[in-house]
């Protein structure tokens, strides 16, 4: 293979990373921008996550990873990384995440989730790289009823109910609407579900700055003791313990499923398909409490709260 890049943005983040470590085995060379408002750095501005991605790696493959801070829609990073590397494909990952949070700041999420994305798209086009992988959402999937689950990339899509959701909403339809208008393109959305677990090495995982907003590195830090308790939000769903159900997949299958995606890109019939990543079997949060208090022998204190808004 000729040497390519494979532009990551959000690449410090928790899928990010473990997508890095799996570009790099796969033989790829990667540039990750990343702006670390979720990722810690050291003083030189390397974040912690993509040394642990160094170690991880032979001296060969450490050897084509390279970063980049900055907003991933920052045009003037943008076309210095175009002009520098030879560019194949980006994987998209530079959004905002949390449901709560973009149900109370709006505004934050449309302008870095949309805003830039369409800075980053225009600085693609301008350079001709048009193969692109986007981390999309199973919220973008409109609420079925339950003999209508699970869900499959023909369910119903649209009546989001928070900022991040339409903001992934959003970004497919203009995707769509993109490779309508350009054939060159070609555009695999992701749609996975609720991503947990760390890297068997146990060097990158899940380690958010301030309070988490996912499930699992909130009973963690409760285990270790970093928090007192696990607030669980909602005890009145109609599931069989009351608590809200996922599906949970782990994070290294939904890195192993962008580097699938990358592969597939070329021989796409279509120049956009969304796919699902997820295990198809719902997990409540009780159960996974459970499974994690079986597991490490630790008993997590739960404290059982009102419904969140978004879930």
């Amino acid at each position: 293979m000729a040497e390519r890049y494979i532009l990551v943005t959000g690449g410090a983040g928790f899928i990010g990373s473990h997508t890095v470590v799996e570009l790099l085995e796969e033989g790829e060379s990667v540039v990750i921008i990343d702006n670390l408002s979720n990722a810690a750095a050291d003083d030189k501005g390397l974040p912690p996550a993509l040394k642990r991605v160094q170690d991880l790696v032979n001296e060969k493959h450490r050897k084509r990873l390279h970063f980049r801070k900055g907003n991933y829609g920052d045009r003037k990073i943008l076309d210095s990384i175009f002009t520098e590397f030879p560019i194949y494909a980006v994987v998209h990952f530079g959004a905002f995440k949390a449901v709560g949070e973009s149900k109370q700041v709006p505004m934050k999420y449309y302008k870095n989730n949309v805003k830039e994305a369409l800075s980053l798209l225009k600085a693609m086009n301008a350079h001709g790289v048009k193969n692109l992988i986007f981390s999309s959402s199973c919220t973008v999937y409109a609420e079925v009823p339950p003999e209508k689950l699970p869900l499959t990339e023909d369910s119903p899509l649209g009546e989001c109910n928070c900022a991040y959701a339409s903001s992934k909403y959003f970004i497919e339809n203009i995707l769509r609407d993109v490779t309508v208008s350009d054939g060159q393109w070609k555009v695999m959305s992701l749609r996975y579900f609720n991503p947990v677990g760390a890297h068997h090495s146990g060097m990158i995982g899940e380690d958010p700055k301030g309070i988490p907003t996912n499930l699992m590195p909130y009973i963690a830090q409760v285990a270790v003791g970093r928090r007192e308790e696990l607030n669980v939000f909602g005890s009145d769903y109609p599931t069989p313990d009351g608590t809200p159900v996922r599906d949970y997949v782990h994070v290294v299958d939904i890195a192993k499923g962008h580097v699938a995606a990358l592969k597939a890109l070329p021989a796409m019939q279509q120049s956009f398909r969304a796919y699902n990543l997820g295990s198809g079997v719902g997990t409540s949060v009780l159960e996974m409490v459970q499974a994690f208090e079986r597991a490490s022998g630790v008993v997590i204190k739960t404290v059982m709260k009102d419904r969140r808004p978004g879930d």
